[in-house]
């Protein structure tokens, strides 16, 4: 696009800010100069409109030192810069090649990363509360083309946004050669960075070659038809973050160690079936890419950021939902495990399981426990964050609660004092009503008990024998018949406050 004159460009930048509502009236913004003629076109187009939208500005500048003798000039040509347009100036330095090696980053990344925590330490400080970039439609084209060549989806099409953080970008709707002109027409020079002429990098190469060769054989508007793209792929994408962060919100159970969904709301985690249901877990074409966006949010709850999960993640987690049985487990980039357990699915970090084995090993409990008489006997079982009573009841008395049958104890039959503790491997006994002997620990997977319970699951023992195991059926020697004068029955409560 070509405006007929200076206050025409400055009035389309104007209302580019107005729409996307990246600024507002009271806000102190930063504008990132680096020396170059889209930062400084976009140092002259603030300064032009500041009073108009109601802003204050600073000139913000961060000298990275790779090019020696040449970035020291970059620094004080916007020094100059900020005198002139009497701007306060804030500048630091960062051996940005140091990082690089200390990090093992390439130069670029790195000069990008070190640039993002100066800004975050300037809005952190509140020493401005935005920071302007001199982003163009040309790098929006070029940042696409990158990500295409690269392979992407479709949140990879939205390209860069007009705002992200503090971060806002006022020129992403225009295009580099016209603010060179703008420049020009009112006499105002700039500095040229030779390295981003190396064709060496990507986006250099897409910049000096790609691009113009796409703009002069197939289209002259391929930068402004690919920067509407990437406006519409940020519509939709804002749609779908906020569909998965709902179904994230309604689905999912995050607790202190992890955070659990249902396979079958995983791989359906919309109703849409007739009244609102779906009766299988199955996933179409409808739900795989709804269930791909609900792994990585997944995976960003648990690590949280999405960096290093691919896509062939992704089709692992789900593979894992579909196809495995309870105890199966994965191992994703950023230490984060991905664990079945039954019908569902937990993520969380590697070591936060390690500390949740230990802690479990390590908190074994034992508790000796009177026999009540006229009394309740209560006692609290911190590793449990519960407290268990124990009371003496008439069994004479007609009994109008069958399901109580099952679950009380003969207190006669009972001898005190009682150890009530946690399971330990190879515990078993007979339940009421069955023919032999059982294992806990299968009783532990038929009653569908979370693999991280059951080191800490509470048994009553009787001289050694056990009696009762929470949830279980009791031990046929130990429990109340037509005989039994007084029945013990044991009730859970969660400890108050926890």
């Amino acid at each position: 696009m070509r405006y007929p004159n200076v206050k025409a460009l400055e009035q389309h930048v104007l209302r580019s800010i107005q729409r996307s509502r990246i600024v507002s009236a009271g806000d102190r913004v930063g504008v990132a100069v680096s020396g170059g003629a889209d930062s400084v076109a976009l140092l002259m187009l603030m300064s032009a409109l500041r009073e108009r939208i109601g802003i204050t500005l600073k000139i913000v500048h961060l000298n990275h030192g790779l090019r020696g003798a040449e970035s020291d000039a970059d620094a004080n040509f916007v020094k100059e810069l900020a005198r002139k347009q009497e701007l306060e100036f804030i500048v630091e330095r960062e051996d940005v090649a140091m990082e690089a090696r200390a990090h093992k980053w390439n130069l670029e990344d790195a000069g990008r990363r070190c640039r993002h925590a100066f800004f975050e330490r300037l809005v952190a400080a509140g020493i401005v509360d935005k920071i302007a970039v001199a982003h163009t439609a040309d790098d929006q084209a070029e940042t696409m083309l990158a990500h295409l060549l690269r392979g992407t989806g479709v949140t990879g099409l939205a390209g860069i946004y007009p705002r992200a953080g503090a971060v806002v970008r006022p020129l992403l709707a225009e295009r580099r050669a016209v603010l060179r002109e703008y420049l020009r027409s009112i006499g105002q020079e700039w500095r040229e960075d030779a390295t981003n002429a190396d064709t060496g990098r990507l986006r250099a190469r897409i910049r000096q070659k790609l691009l113009p060769l796409i703009e002069k054989d197939f289209t002259p508007k391929a930068t402004e038809r690919l920067a509407r793209l990437a406006s519409l792929a940020q519509e939709d994408t804002a749609f779908w973050n906020a569909l998965v962060e709902d179904r994230y919100r309604t689905l999912t159970y995050t607790g202190e160690e992890a955070t659990r969904i249902h396979t079958r709301d995983l791989l359906a985690p919309l109703a849409l079936g007739p009244g609102g249901t779906q009766a299988a877990p199955t996933m179409d074409s409808t739900m795989q890419a709804l269930t791909e966006r609900m792994v990585r949010r997944l995976y960003e709850g648990a690590h949280g950021s999405r960096a290093g999960l691919a896509s062939a993640h992704v089709k692992q987690v789900i593979r894992l939902a579909r196809d495995s049985s309870s105890g199966s487990r994965l191992d994703l980039p950023g230490g984060i495990l991905v664990e079945r357990d039954f019908d569902t699915l937990l993520f969380h970090y590697k070591r936060k399981s390690k500390a949740h084995e230990s802690r479990h090993s390590l908190g074994a409990y034992r508790y000796l426990v009177e026999l009540p008489t006229s009394e309740p006997v209560v006692w609290v079982v911190p590793e449990l964050k519960r407290q268990f009573r124990l009371k003496v009841i008439d069994w004479s008395s007609p009994r109008r609660d069958t399901e109580m049958d099952n679950f009380t104890l003969d207190a006669d039959r009972l001898r005190g004092p009682l150890v009530f503790r946690n399971w330990r491997p190879g515990d078993a006994y007979k339940p009421k009503g069955r023919t032999g002997t059982k294992k806990l620990k299968e009783m532990f997977l038929s009653a569908r008990v979370p693999k991280a319970q059951r080191t800490v699951w509470p048994v009553l023992e009787s001289k050694g024998r056990i009696a009762w195991v929470l949830g279980m059926l009791p031990a046929e020697e130990f429990c109340a018949r037509e005989n039994t004068r007084a029945g013990l029955v044991i009730e859970e409560d969660r400890v108050s406050g926890s």
